[in-house]
């Protein structure tokens, strides 16, 4: 299945800028696939909204479809049998119900199959200083159970996008067995120029993982810009490698026997403790005593 060592393999990051038009998406990223196996990748993996990039309610409804019809699905599936590779969807849109759909990504194998799911748990609900407005849970229903994808190289924490901003969920990936973390993201370029990198960054530092991260990266048809920068991490915090703004395919070689190395010099996984909160110190309610 893998081209590579069974602890060792190249990463091909898929960056793209799609839009409204789910087949003219499709026929980006099956170019820029192909671009990454043909570099020699065994896992690929793609931004977050592959399929569709679309803010209108009634247009995103309309173009989006559920699971089990999925055309980019199949496709998807398809050509990772073709290529023989391990398709990493950073996350289709799905419709779940009439009302809300699914963020929601896909790990498909070698074969074909669909050996992983994972649905977007944390919804970008934000006003942003220049005046952008992002509801998320307004077409999305939220995810609710974290996910490791079993590789032939060890697990991988999933994860899209928002996820980044909350800690626990990498150090619970971690604490579960992942050695590798994606983060198939659309940040916005304001946001990403303030923290993307550094908060993939401190995931990699703090879950003692290598992190890969496919970025949706430009102007989109439909008036947002997103910041692009795909990421490789490695578990130490070094970057390994880094896309730009426009569509691109960034390689690394993996090579997980790094992560015993790391783990054992800081081995802060082990170290992790429970503990109680207390409140000390308040003049009112002494004064009150």
């Amino acid at each position: 299945m893998s081209r590579g060592p069974s602890n060792s393999f190249r990463a091909g990051l898929v960056q793209m800028c799609a839009g409204r038009d789910v087949a003219g998406n499709l026929r980006d990223a099956n170019a820029l696939i192909r671009e990454a196996a043909s570099g020699g990748a065994d896992y690929v993996q793609t931004p977050e909204t592959t399929n569709l990039m679309e803010l209108d309610r009634a247009r995103l409804f309309a173009a989006a479809e559920p699971e089990q019809a999925n055309a980019a699905l199949q496709k998807f599936s398809d050509l990772a049998r073709e290529l023989s590779i391990w398709l990493h969807l950073g996350s289709l849109v799905v419709k779940v119900s009439e009302e809300k759909l699914a963020n929601r990504a896909y790990v498909i194998s070698p074969a074909g199959d669909v050996t992983a799911r994972y649905d977007k748990i944390h919804m970008f609900d934000v006003d942003l200083p220049n005046g952008e407005k992002y509801r998320e849970s307004a077409n999305y229903e939220p995810g609710s159970q974290a996910v490791v994808a079993d590789l032939p190289w060890g697990g991988l924490g999933l994860s899209i996008c928002y996820d980044l901003r909350f800690p626990n969920l990498y150090r619970t990936l971690a604490h579960e067995g992942a050695v590798m973390l994606a983060v198939p993201a659309a940040f916005t370029r304001l946001t990403g120029e303030a923290h993307w990198v550094t908060l993939l960054r401190a995931r990699a530092i703090e879950a003692q993982c290598f992190v890969m991260a496919a970025a949706q990266g430009g102007l989109h048809e439909h008036g947002r810009e997103t910041f692009g920068h795909s990421l490789i991490v490695a578990p130490w915090g070094e970057v390994l490698a880094e896309g730009g703004v426009h569509p691109s395919v960034i390689f690394a070689d993996i090579d997980l026997s790094r992560i015993a190395d790391v783990r054992s010099r800081v081995p802060s996984l082990r170290h992790d403790k429970t503990f109680d909160v207390i409140h000390a110190g308040n003049p009112a309610a002494e004064s009150a005593s």
